[in-house]
């Protein structure tokens, strides 16, 4: 878990992004790839081309702008970076960048109005990249790796399969509790299982089951709560991300009201 990504791009949660990926680039002794995308002209007639150039050069004039304040800063910090400028849709350039990531930071949400939709980007990354998503609050101040990680488990595959990759970054923090709402699915990686497996990677886990809140997110949320969480690992969407964003979901619930930096993975 070397390779993270950071999407660098002025808006009201770069700070916090910023922030995160620094603590955990300096924790997993990792490199930062600060991307930005740099907007490239759209050809349409001659009616309104030359607004449409204005608008690009702006955006263009606003990244250099951005390049320019937070280059100083990076170059102050203990840790390996390099800055990619990538000609091009953002969506895309992320989108294809993540693909040889092993974290990427984002915003789990915008504060204010914004055409930089973050719940968009992070389905994204999870539902077409192997890289895990860091999605943290505009007011998140860092990452604390050394910190309580939470783990919400369902017995999922996915579950499974975000556990897995974030070994290294669990084997940081200084205790590690496995939570799963209610009894689970009789199908479903037991608790015990979960735990013996991290187990033998130096990782010594409680286990717990918590009652039904009267919603997976809200008991998720109350535990972490309760435990000091720093951060919560959790598989996303248990369903299509388009289901989940019409009739509502646990990953849609978390993204919306959860405070903490989720780790999240498909």
């Amino acid at each position: 878990m070397k390779n993270i990504l950071l999407l660098v791009h002025d808006d009201a949660g770069q700070e916090s992004r910023l922030q995160a990926a620094l603590d955990l680039t300096r924790a997993l002794g990792g490199h930062l790839d600060c991307l930005s995308a740099v907007p490239m002209p759209v050809v349409v007639g001659p009616a309104g081309g030359d607004g449409v150039v204005m608008l690009v050069d702006a955006e263009r004039e606003e990244e250099a702008a951005n390049k320019a304040r937070i280059e100083p800063r990076l170059a102050a910090e203990d840790v390996n970076w390099n800055w990619v400028e990538k000609p091009g849709y953002l969506p895309t350039c992320l989108f294809d960048a993540a693909r040889v990531s092993d974290l990427v930071v984002l915003n789990r949400r915008l504060e204010r109005d914004d055409p930089i939709d973050m719940r968009y980007f992070t389905t994204n990354m999870l539902s077409n990249t192997r890289a895990l998503v860091v999605a943290v609050s505009n007011v998140c101040a860092g990452f604390d790796a050394a910190g309580k990680a939470l783990i919400a488990w369902d017995g999922s595959e996915r579950a499974m399969a975000t556990v897995q990759r974030a070994v290294p970054l669990l084997a940081l923090a200084g205790t590690v509790k496995v939570v799963r709402v209610g009894p689970g699915d009789s199908g479903a990686i037991p608790l015990e299982s979960v735990a013996r497996y991290l187990s033998r990677h130096g990782i010594h886990a409680e286990i717990e089951t918590i009652a039904d809140e009267g919603s997976i997110a809200v008991s998720v949320r109350l535990a972490a709560k309760t435990f000091g969480a720093s951060y919560i690992v959790m598989g996303a969407y248990g369903h299509h991300p388009l289901r989940e964003a019409l009739f509502g979901g646990v990953t849609r619930a978390m993204l919306t009201a959860c405070s903490l930096p989720m780790v999240l993975g498909h």
